[in-house]
């Protein structure tokens, strides 16, 4: 079987995480077994689909390298196929125009309440003549569904799932303006994209057994379904914006990694092994839908940030420097030049391994680009006493004839200055550390201190002491 699969968003809002989950799964898939994924935007709802929306989830697909392989298909172009369709089956007798009141589906709804039971279409129009169309009601057209039997599905997810035919009912192909539903329109593109598989979330498990009477009226191939189960909250409720559940544009604001973000993903709801860290390359060789849950995922931001962590040490110091810079270029009153691009360069070894994310990256680099004198924050104020400024002045004069500036060197230089006074080294690192780098938190000050080189340590020594 020539495998295809499709992840087809509607643009009404952002790129969510379940949306992002569900698009690596059909790409890892259609990847795995040499097969093609195809992009689709459902954006026949046009008063809700949004241009911004449509941006947003191409450019966070882009951002993921989950962009299609083909040419992106928007569901409105083929809005007259779905017309087509519907006329080819109301032509062959498997569809027919429903003229029901609004007043008469809610007295449907009304009864089958009071009753106890779904609420079903009843049916009332599926075999009445024309001829007692009343002339002020514009149509739907509804799918003659079959009536007895069973339906089933062999899910590669939720494994044989069946379902008796009488609980499905007549449902709607056009609307009475002539638009197509989502249950049918997506059917004929699934088929006119020849989707060989359908991965979705498992809330369209039950649009399932509707379709299939669709492909079974058109006389098509049934795709093969999988249906995964949803990502939850950490307390095991809806994911929402107070889990985290925010666009994956913003994602990418934050600061992660698109190679953390698909990796952390891809563990929720599937397994291979213990393995945490799974490069994209071995998720290719070993993704398939064995090793999908049943069970609902918890979507949990401190595990992400630990994974996010991970990929940012391991990440080439040339390329983590670029996504720096881009970041580093948004903080004002940076000196941005050559010297202080190569103290970057210099310390990033020890910036990386102290964050979970690229933004934080940013905000404890700034220090190597800032302007002296540098802004103390109040922490680092209050350390900044008489005899703390004592103490550093002291140590400027102790380093200015130091000759060898590397990191070893220079924090020999410290514990020799700290023992001659009879100091612990804690009363010498933590002033000298609010006086390099206006804060109380930092790399090692004696790796600190060697990229910043003796000229601009004297510097900012020298200038919060004559504060």
């Amino acid at each position: 079987m020539d495998i295809t699969t499709r992840f087809a968003p509607s643009p009404t809002g952002f790129l969510h995480i379940g949306g992002a989950r569900t698009a690596l799964f059909n790409f890892l898939f259609a990847q795995r077994f040499a097969g093609k994924y195809l992009l689709r935007i459902e954006d026949t709802d046009r008063e809700r689909s949004t241009k911004a929306a449509t941006e947003a989830i191409l450019n966070g697909l882009e951002w993921l390298g989950l962009s299609g392989q083909e040419e992106t298909v928007f569901q409105h172009k083929n809005i007259k196929r779905h017309q087509d369709i519907a006329q080819i089956l109301l032509d062959n007798g498997s569809a027919y125009h429903c003229y029901c009141t609004p007043e008469e589906l809610q007295q449907m709804r009304y009864k089958a309440l009071k009753e106890g039971r779904k609420n079903l279409y009843d049916g009332s129009w599926r075999d009445r003549s024309p001829s007692d169309a009343p002339s002020d009601i514009s149509p739907v057209v509804r799918l003659k569904t079959e009536l007895t039997g069973k339906t089933s599905i062999n899910d590669l997810v939720q494994g044989l799932v069946t379902v008796d035919n009488e609980i499905i009912d007549d449902f709607i192909l056009l609307r009475a303006d002539g638009s197509p539903t989502y249950m049918h329109s997506v059917v004929v593109d699934d088929h006119d994209m020849q989707v060989s598989h359908v991965i979705r979330g498992d809330d369209h498990l039950n649009n399932a057994f509707r379709q299939i009477q669709l492909y079974k009226a058109m006389g098509w191939e049934i795709p093969v379904f999988a249906h995964m189960p949803l990502i939850h909250g950490q307390d095991g409720t809806k994911l929402s914006k107070r889990h985290g559940a925010i666009g994956v544009e913003s994602y990418r604001d934050l600061g992660y990694l698109p190679d953390a973000l698909c990796n952390y993903l891809l563990r929720l709801g599937w397994s291979h092994g213990d393995d945490e860290i799974i490069s994209r390359e071995d998720a290719l060789k070993w993704f398939d839908f064995d090793k999908v849950g049943q069970s609902a995922s918890r979507f949990d931001i401190s595990k992400l940030d630990n994974i996010n962590s991970i990929y940012i040490k391991n990440l080439d110091d040339d390329y983590l420097i670029k996504l720096l810079m881009k970041e580093l270029e948004k903080h004002p009153n940076l000196i941005i030049n050559s010297t202080t691009i190569q103290r970057i360069k210099a310390g990033i070894k020890g910036l990386k391994t102290r964050v979970k994310t690229i933004k934080e990256l940013a905000e404890i680099s700034t220090f190597y680009m800032a302007k002296t004198p540098l802004q103390l924050d109040q922490k680092a104020r209050d350390i900044l006493n008489e005899d703390a400024i004592k103490i550093i002045n002291g140590l400027r004069e102790s380093l200015k004839g130091l000759e060898n500036w590397s990191e070893l060197a220079v924090e020999a230089a410290i514990k020799l200055y700290a023992e001659k006074y009879n100091l612990k080294l804690a009363n010498v690192a933590l002033p000298l550390r609010v006086a390099l780098t206006g804060t109380t938190k930092s790399p090692s000050i004696f790796e600190v201190a060697s990229v910043l080189g003796w000229d601009e340590v004297d510097l900012r020594i020298e200038s919060v002491c004559r504060k």
